[in-house]
């Protein structure tokens, strides 16, 4: 079965901007003609592809191919490159952590023609994406590599519990303790960041649920903890001149706190896209220097 190119394109717009009119304004054509071209695309593999929903949304049969569409847009573009010839910079969709964005991530991206499509989601879950089949890289705390992918190791992010010296002393006067800390506001990113339930853990020994503060932003994340809402752990590299200057002040701990940080690639693009895991290897080396 031969698949139509521009049928392709119209389901990964599609499926990437999650409207049939963005869709078109991407590819520069009417919704009209995303439309058929979906609709010409679902009669040939003899499924539906899309749930026409707000937003759009692909079925698990529209995810491969639109998966399909992203190789397909990257092995061309490396091919015209290799021949000397210029082709249309090819979407990039990678999971990243919102850490990894905040403290070095950004400077991977320099000098690269992709139109970058960056999906945040929390260390621990970014592997999904990648065995859903919705990116083609993904920032991972997994140190095993996830099936059909090439994984680069980036070092670790070295976290502190920090809170300032007026909360430590309204709800830990007499230490940190699984008593002090099962009341005290704790600052959590989302529902999925887990890393204060380890860090309390391992300091107590005990699986505490103490009120919960939630802001899905590294910075709104320090800044929370700058105004006293709560105690939470931040990227060492993010607090450290709040840390010297006595604004924020460290919770003892018993060891380090590190997550580890994998970039993990599809197979079937990691040649592709082997300058791309060079520079984001280079940029990950500010965490060697915390």
């Amino acid at each position: 079965m031969q698949l139509d190119t521009a049928q392709l394109a119209a389901l990964a717009a599609v499926v990437s901007t999650g409207s049939f009119e963005l869709a078109a304004a991407q590819l520069g054509v009417t919704p009209s003609a995303i439309s058929q071209r979906i609709k010409a695309l679902e009669n040939r593999v003899g499924t539906s592809l899309v749930i026409r929903a707000i937003p759009c949304r692909a079925t698990p049969e529209g995810v491969l191919l639109a998966r399909h569409a992203s190789d397909v847009a990257l092995l061309e573009g490396k091919l015209m490159a290799d021949i000397g010839q210029s082709a249309p910079p090819a979407r990039l969709r990678i999971a990243v952590n919102a850490d990894s964005l905040a403290v070095w991530f950004l400077p991977a991206l320099v000098g690269f023609d992709y139109l970058f499509d960056i999906v945040i989601d929390d260390q621990a879950h970014s592997a999904d994406w990648l065995r859903r089949g919705e990116v083609v890289a993904a920032i991972t705390d997994h140190t095993a590599r996830v099936q059909g992918c090439a994984a680069t190791p980036l070092g670790a992010i070295r976290y502190k519990a920090t809170c300032t010296p007026t909360y430590q002393a309204r709800y830990f006067p007499h230490g940190v303790t699984a008593d002090a800390l099962a009341v005290a506001p704790m600052l959590q990113f989302n529902e999925k960041d887990s890393l204060q339930h380890q860090w309390m853990l391992a300091a107590t020994g005990q699986k505490l649920a103490p009120p919960v503060l939630r802001l899905p932003t590294s910075q709104g994340f320090l800044e929370a903890a700058r105004l006293g809402l709560g105690w939470g752990l931040n990227p060492e590299v993010l607090a450290r001149d709040d840390l010297a200057a006595g604004r924020l002040v460290a919770l003892p701990e018993a060891a380090p706190f590190t997550t580890p940080l994998v970039w993990q690639v599809r197979q079937l693009t990691s040649a592709p896209l082997a300058a791309l895991t060079r520079a984001v290897k280079r940029a990950a080396a500010v965490l060697s220097q915390e």
